[in-house]
């Protein structure tokens, strides 16, 4: 059994025209669900290594999630080319390549590659959009990376930043 811990980033800012989308950052929601959403996971779940996508907003996302989750902070992140991506083809090749040796993986990373992996996983269709700064947490029934395939999943957790009081 694998874990498969999602993070969609946070909502990002559209005020700098012609700045790259790589290098868009957080608005003003998206600094305030980053550190909130943190605090959230740090109830549920043990601090780990997050994989993030480079992309600006992701690691600015990935920066709020360790502000309200310290313990965070002090695990060995790593930023990965491949996790910038909107095509859930890319994500699935890069978890299938994975170290068998991780029983979980936690990414950062876009839509609609996210919400597309998920409803693959899943065997059909169940989230129309995994929101910004939103996580999702599926078990996996397999032992090795290599092995995913579509339906092997099951969503353990689903929680959107309006969901959290505040």
């Amino acid at each position: 059994m694998k874990t498969l811990h999602l993070l969609r980033h946070a909502k990002s800012a559209w005020n700098e025209p012609g700045l790259p989308d790589r290098e868009r950052g957080l608005n003003k929601r998206g600094r305030r669900d980053a550190p909130r959403m943190g605090a959230a996971l740090a109830a549920e779940i043990a601090p780990q290594g997050i994989f993030v996508s480079p992309a600006r907003r992701a690691r600015l996302t990935l920066d709020g999630l360790c502000e309200g989750w310290p313990a965070l902070a002090a695990c060995q992140h790593t930023s990965e080319e491949a996790l910038y991506t909107f095509d859930a083809a890319d994500l699935w090749r890069w978890l299938m390549a994975a170290d068998d040796r991780k029983p979980g993986l936690f990414l950062i990373g876009h839509n609609p590659a996210l919400t597309e992996l998920v409803n693959e996983l899943l065997g059909q269709r169940q989230l129309d959009n995994l929101p910004t700064a939103a996580y999702a947490r599926l078990g996996l029934a397999l032992d090795s990376w290599v092995q995913l395939q579509a339906g092997c999943g099951q969503l353990e957790r689903l929680l959107p930043p309006r969901q959290l009081a505040g």
